[in-house]
């Protein structure tokens, strides 16, 4: 009896050892089920908030476009205005020039937008004649343009070469696709027109901070584009002057002072004052040529102007830059976008 009774009492201990580890090993897994419940729990949430952004976010986008367009839009009606007011000549204190906003579209959006003449500038595409040789008139130019921004003139024979059709490097500092071939990693010279001024950050060694000090002054439009004087920049100006001369660009603002004070024509300076204060600039390498000839590069109209729309909607922020291009009949519409000033 006292050998069952032990039995017995060792069987009822090891039944409630192993209740006891049951009962541990369920809570184990209830843990952990709630641990993994909790997680899916918040990926599903994480997840449907992501989406939910997303949705918002390409919403804000698409919204952002309209907006932008309709901007364009209103800019071409304006432009289109003001070029049948006055055909011949496009100059600052016209009306186009004036920003317009913030102002709210729609309860929640706001825009702001400006135009700028980009024949105002310097037109890089013009190093290069048609029939794929350097402009010398042009070179010199840039070249000087170079100097007042505090640039190194090398990067004049450079830039044509980028452009220029040929495998050849200019004798006076030129480089083609044997100095790219050296770059890491390396590249081939486009030689053809260039589409965006941010083609000069290809030249080896121009960079970030060069760029900067420059394309306030440069754009690139389409080959033969004249300079408009009415517009043109105080350096863009003295860069086809003879060297050493500045006079645009001597006094900080004095340009745009003498054109609010232009009430005949609206136009500062003329092509007559241009042409006087031209004379007979001789470039170093440039043929013989004359302040006629020279003008010829110059004009008082424009058709490529760049709209710049920013975008609020919330917290969200939106810029496009959009090329507006008025043909001979007046016709004003977008030719190039982009998300980046330059």
């Amino acid at each position: 009896m006292s050998v069952a009774l032990r039995l017995s009492r060792a069987q009822r201990q090891r039944g409630r050892h192993s209740r006891r580890g049951q009962r541990g090993v369920a809570l184990i897994v209830a843990i952990l089920l709630v641990a993994l419940g909790t997680i899916i729990a918040a990926t599903v949430a994480y997840e449907n908030a992501m989406a939910a952004r997303r949705s918002t976010g390409t919403f804000a986008f698409d919204q952002s476009i309209m907006i932008a367009e309709g901007a364009e839009a209103l800019a071409a009606f304006g432009i289109r205005q003001f070029f049948q007011a006055n055909p011949n000549t496009v100059y600052i204190g016209q009306g186009w020039d004036k920003p317009v906003g913030p102002m709210e579209v729609v309860p929640g959006v706001m825009l702001e937008a400006s135009l700028e003449d980009m024949q105002g500038r310097f037109n890089i595409n013009n190093l290069v004649q048609q029939d794929g040789t350097p402009d010398l008139v042009n070179v010199a130019a840039f070249t000087k343009l170079l100097e007042m921004v505090g640039l190194e003139t090398k990067w004049a024979p450079l830039l044509v070469d980028w452009i220029d059709a040929d495998i050849n490097p200019l004798p006076t500092g030129g480089a083609e696709d044997s100095v790219y071939m050296g770059q890491t990693p390396p590249y081939r010279t486009a030689n053809r027109y260039v589409t965006s001024t941010t083609e000069l950050l290809a030249l080896p060694g121009f960079g970030r901070e060069r760029y900067l000090a420059l394309a306030p002054y440069i754009a690139a439009l389409p080959w033969g584009t004249q300079i408009n004087l009415c517009t043109a920049k105080d350096k863009v100006l003295d860069a086809f002057l003879p060297a050493g001369q500045t006079e645009f660009s001597a006094t900080a603002g004095q340009l745009d002072k003498n054109r609010v004070a232009a009430t005949t024509s609206g136009c500062f300076p003329t092509l007559a004052n241009f042409q006087a204060a031209l004379g007979t600039p001789k470039p170093t390498g440039a043929p013989q040529t004359n302040a006629g000839a020279q003008t010829q590069k110059f004009g008082q109209k424009s058709q490529y102007f760049r709209l710049t729309s920013f975008i609020t909607i919330g917290s969200t922020e939106f810029n496009l830059y959009s090329l507006m291009y008025r043909d001979g009949t007046g016709v004003v519409r977008p030719i190039q976008r982009s998300f980046t000033p330059d």
